[in-house]
């Protein structure tokens, strides 16, 4: 069975710098023309999960989600130069995908909380665009649980190539690993964001690494 390798973006691939949360800000006050007041946590939650929290944190009652991302598009794309000024990839990754690239039976997309022309603009900031089929993928559009996000993407990935894959969900946070689980996929945390090895252990991944620097190491952790 072939496998559908599903890619965090924020601090498994690349960090961005903090240029996406720039935005935000600058588009929910642009859009609702309330003063940013309290930042959320975001790493491994999809953008309709924040933005709910943001909303209600901020007494927002008269804005829709997608009249706030189509803003935040907007200030994305005028600064996204600055993903590759500011941010930086993460250890072993660019070699990582040429070896996942280089086989017959993977096929690499991404599963991420980020909303599509956001998640677009970060990875073709760092050259990586090429490596991912971005249909197939699953988004923070789709839905606020990040568990629906790769059942998307299987179902997707299923739909486009007519078989069955063997999922694999890689990612820096529990809630990578838990929404691999949910689906039944392999769960593969890396610990390059703010979870330790030791919490995406404990989340229940199937196996844990440092980083990607090992390629060897990943690409057989990836493969297995």
């Amino acid at each position: 069975m072939n496998r559908l390798v599903m890619w965090d973006i924020d601090y498994t691939l690349l960090r961005g710098g903090g240029v996406a949360a720039q935005a935000w800000r600058a588009a929910f006050t642009a859009v609702t023309g309330v003063a940013w007041r309290e930042t959320p946590i975001f790493g491994g939650r999809t953008d309709l999960d924040i933005c709910a929290e943001v909303f209600a944190t901020h007494g927002v009652t008269d804005c829709t989600p997608e009249r706030f991302f189509a803003r935040y598009v907007e200030e994305v794309h005028v600064s996204r130069h600055l993903f590759a000024e500011q941010g930086a990839l993460m250890p072993g990754v660019r070699a990582v995908l040429d070896e996942l690239g280089a086989r017959d039976d993977v096929v690499q997309t991404l599963v991420t909380g980020n909303v599509p022309q956001v998640a677009a603009a970060k990875v073709a900031a760092f050259g990586l665009a090429a490596d991912f089929d971005v249909e197939i993928g699953g988004y923070g559009t789709d839905d606020s649980v990040r568990a629906t996000l790769v059942r998307r993407c299987r179902q997707r990935a299923e739909a486009k190539y007519g078989e069955r894959f063997r999922a694999v969900v890689i990612g820096d946070t529990p809630y990578d690993v838990t929404a691999a689980l949910a689906n039944d996929a392999l769960a593969i945390g890396v610990a390059t964001g703010s979870a330790s090895m030791a919490e995406l252990a404990l989340a229940g991944a199937h196996a844990v690494l440092p980083d990607l620097s090992d390629v060897d190491a990943a690409v057989a952790v990836i493969t297995s």
